[in-house]
């Protein structure tokens, strides 16, 4: 085997602090990943490291980064596999919310008994908790705000599928841009609460309540609420170019290289044939 290039020790250090930083959990940090354990566990010696590190800070900053941009599975490939099925067979439109909503739940809980959602869960949780500190890092900011941008592109093309396939449209001026942030925030938020071991709170609505009878989320009840203030059932008279705004939301800022290219806009939606069901989810 050959002597590896400066390029493969580097990936190679990053690799096992990611490894480390998976198997501790979020409490550890990259605070706590120490450059000599990382050499120790990688089989090689002092001078490797500080070849292409001045110092254990500088490598720590590039670990943060690294598991910032590191991704198992794609933004929202947990939430397609949670309502595929459901949405293909034309499942109610709360039920399809109900699914989601608990996938979402189930990506802040790493004690479940299949392991590569256990995984998936623990990368999610460091990778935001690594987020909240951005200001650490220039490198680390930039690396926080492409990995959002990437997830809103995601979820808002996710959300328009479910959109056309329900029959629905955003409202005047609303954008899905807007739609897919406020839903990020709710999402994070919770997922905040989850590091700090704050149980997700559920309700169970009866027969007569005015909330649709069933056991939620309280994440669900959320989403139910901002799509019905977001959206509105598409109508014989929608015509779509009420819609067609600039974007809006973070895609339409300078921060995206070609925001109108990341998303499908709103107004895409409003043109749809009025045999869609168009019931309000």
């Amino acid at each position: 085997m050959g002597r590896r290039t400066g390029d493969e020790t580097r990936a190679l250090l990053l690799r096992v602090g990611m490894q480390l930083l998976l198997e501790r959990g979020v409490s550890a940090g990259v605070q706590h990943i120490r450059l000599q354990d990382v050499l120790r566990h990688a089989g090689l010696t002092t001078g490797a490291a500080y070849r292409l590190w001045a110092d254990q800070n500088d490598y720590q900053r590039d670990l943060a980064v690294a598991m910032v941009r590191l991704r198992l599975s794609g933004p929202t490939d947990y939430a397609r596999a949670a309502v595929g099925e459901l949405v293909a067979a034309g499942a109610d439109g709360d039920d399809v919310i109900r699914a989601a909503a608990e996938a979402h739940v189930r990506t802040a809980a790493v004690d479940t008994d299949d392991p590569a959602d256990a995984l998936d869960a623990q990368l999610f949780l460091i990778s935001l908790a690594l987020r909240t500190t951005a200001q650490t890092w220039p490198e680390l900011k930039d690396a926080s705000r492409q990995r959002h941008r990437e997830s809103i592109a995601a979820f808002a093309e996710f959300y328009a599928s479910l959109m056309e396939a329900y029959g629905l449209r955003m409202k005047a001026p609303l954008t899905v841009a807007d739609f897919t942030e406020a839903m990020a925030a709710m999402g994070e938020g919770f997922a905040v609460r989850a590091l700090e071991g704050i149980d997700h709170p559920r309700v169970t609505a009866a027969v007569g309540d005015e909330v649709p009878e069933g056991d939620w989320t309280l994440f669900a009840l959320g989403v139910r609420a901002l799509v019905n203030e977001f959206m509105t059932p598409v109508t014989d008279g929608d015509s779509g170019d009420d819609d067609c705004g600039d974007g809006g939301g973070a895609l339409g800022s300078s921060e995206s290289p070609n925001p109108r290219a990341t998303l499908p806009p709103a107004c895409q939606l409003t043109a749809r044939p009025t045999s869609l069901r168009a019931h309000r989810i």
